[in-house]
């Protein structure tokens, strides 16, 4: 049987790991081509230093049903960018799907540092690696998406507008970073929503990607084992969490609803009956500021 998406063409920007990758990965197994991008290579690794590759990403899109197509790209260099989207043109002649999910900035934040305090070198290359290549992505591949109806947009980003709005985000540089693409879907849907096309902002909730597993010292089979150090981590959940929103997203005939709005997973779940890997439909910014937030012990009933 065709998956729902069988025909569609869509790109993830950013695709190397954690969301990126599950977004990639749930849009093939829906039946979708799926071209995935990133610095990451099996040739040559970007400052992360980490063993995923764009390669990889695109092997496990092919295996789930889709087809998977690597593309190295550096989204900071527009030349590069160009020549992306010029190549979903040439194969293609269409794209469907556009996920911005570029970051990169790990490594570049520091928790609870005042800007005075802060590096300021790091600091600017977080906004370059989490604004910039947003917005020089969007420059290029949305002329290809408009040229068809029903195009979608998923800027992806760390909170909810709603959250991000009552609540201090790490620092100056990672706070302004993520409530920068929140406002950017906001101002996509304007101009696109009149074109035809949606976009929309996504945030996952605590989400186990391969960078937090390792900083708690545990594997996706046993990632229960990190509640004992942080019992709140019970709300977390996989990459594949909101690889299935985006998937539903691109699917709904009647997708231009969400046009310029703040989603999350969790609250995507219920209204299109998607699951986690495990069966569960963890809500965690309902739980961040229900639970967390409001220092109650970790207890995730009614939350998952």
């Amino acid at each position: 049987m065709p998956g729902p998406l069988e025909g569609k063409v869509a790109l993830v920007a950013g695709a190397t790991r954690g969301a990126g990758r599950g977004i990639a990965v749930e849009l093939g197994a829906a039946g979708a081509t799926v071209y995935v991008s990133g610095r990451s290579t099996r040739a040559q690794r970007s400052e992360y230093d980490r063993p995923e590759t764009v390669e990889d990403t695109a092997d496990l899109v092919t295996a789930a049903g889709g087809r998977g197509i690597a593309v190295p790209t550096d989204h900071l260099d527009p030349a590069a960018v160009r020549a992306l989207v010029d190549r979903v043109d040439d194969e293609q002649g269409r794209l469907d799907v556009l996920v911005n999910d570029i970051w990169g900035a790990e490594h570049l934040f520091a928790w609870d540092a005042p800007v005075w305090e802060h590096d300021l070198d790091k600091g600017l290359r977080l906004l370059r690696l989490a604004v910039e290549t947003h917005a020089i992505t969007s420059h290029h591949a949305l002329p290809l998406l408009l040229r068809r109806p029903g195009g979608l947009v998923v800027e992806m980003t760390d909170g909810t507008a709603e959250y991000n709005r009552d609540t201090y985000r790490v620092s100056f540089f990672y706070d302004l970073a993520k409530t920068s693409v929140l406002r950017m879907a906001f101002a996509l849907g304007h101009e696109l929503g009149p074109r035809g096309a949606t976009a929309v902002a996504l945030t996952p909730g605590w989400l186990r990607s391969e960078i937090m597993l390792d900083q708690f010292g545990v594997r996706e089979e046993n990632w229960r084992d990190a509640l004992t150090e942080v019992p709140h981590f019970a709300i977390s959940e996989t990459p594949r969490y909101v690889g299935r929103a985006v998937a539903a997203l691109a699917a709904d005939p009647r997708l231009s609803r969400w046009n310029g709005q703040s989603l999350s997973s969790g609250g995507l779940a219920p209204v299109y009956g998607f699951t986690d890997l495990d069966g569960s439909r963890p809500d965690a910014w309902r739980y961040l500021v229900e639970v967390q937030d409001a220092g109650k012990p970790a207890d995730v009933t009614g939350y998952r």
